[in-house]
């Protein structure tokens, strides 16, 4: 555990630092295009939906109050729904993420991972939104009598999509490497919660939360490496 929060650094300083990679750049361009794309076609069918109920409601309400309704479900929405849809989308991408982080750290390991077609990327990211989605519904049941907490709610939904996060991110670079379905992943539970909350951290700041699916998904691979006993690139610059 202790070389765990020594390497969680590493393998996170490690990922910024290989940002300006071409092959990290078109994904992160890719990914933030599509994931800004699907939160404003859904802002908007949101909005259309907000106005046509209370258009139909049989209560007055003025221009204002119709404005701040707007105003909470984008907000609230968009804090719900931009962690699900971007990590779907990077997920859609992580084997380009993967055989950039590979190429340049661990050329050894690229002749034994299993390159996977986009069929099995979609399947992977529905599967991986669809439990999210649940998950986060079931989190919400339970946060309702949280709410006398005040910070109740908060922190559950954090820990929650901390370990969804962790859970994630680490599958998509263990998935390319295990050698069967029924393979124990190297990353302890522990061990991946922690990712996943430095990534949900990193989520909650604006801006960084575009670079943080790509980071998380580029760290989680350099933890797996080392958990498996890849050597490293002598020279990784040179790559």
């Amino acid at each position: 555990m202790d070389s765990f929060m020594l390497s969680l650094p590493a393998a996170l300083g490690r990922s910024v630092g290989q940002l300006t990679d071409p092959a990290i750049l078109k994904v992160l361009a890719k990914s933030i295009a599509i994931t800004l794309v699907l939160l404003l076609a859904i802002g908007f069918a949101a909005g259309a939906a907000t106005d046509a109920l209370l258009s139909s409601s049989q209560f007055e309400y003025g221009s204002e109050i119709g404005a701040l309704v707007a105003v909470l479900l984008t907000v609230v929405g968009g804090w719900l729904l931009f962690r699900i849809i971007a990590l779907a989308v990077v997920q859609f991408f992580a084997d380009e993420i993967v055989q950039a982080v590979e190429r340049k750290h661990y050329p050894e390991a690229r002749s034994s991972a299993r390159s996977l077609d986009w069929r099995e990327e979609l399947a992977n990211s529905a599967k991986s939104t669809g439990r999210t989605i649940l998950v986060n519904l079931g989190a919400l049941i339970v946060a309702i009598p949280l709410l006398l907490t005040a910070i109740g709610p908060a922190i559950l939904f954090f820990v929650v999509n901390a370990w969804l996060l962790g859970r994630e991110l680490l599958d998509l670079a263990w998935i390319r490497h295990r050698h069967s379905v029924d393979a124990r992943p190297p990353i302890g539970a522990l061990e991946r919660l922690l990712l996943g909350a430095t990534i949900a951290g990193l989520l909650l700041v604006p801006f960084v939360n575009l670079l943080a699916p790509v980071i998380g998904a580029a760290a989680a691979c350099h933890l797996v490496h080392r958990k498996k006993g890849t050597a490293m690139a002598a020279n990784p610059d040179a790559a």
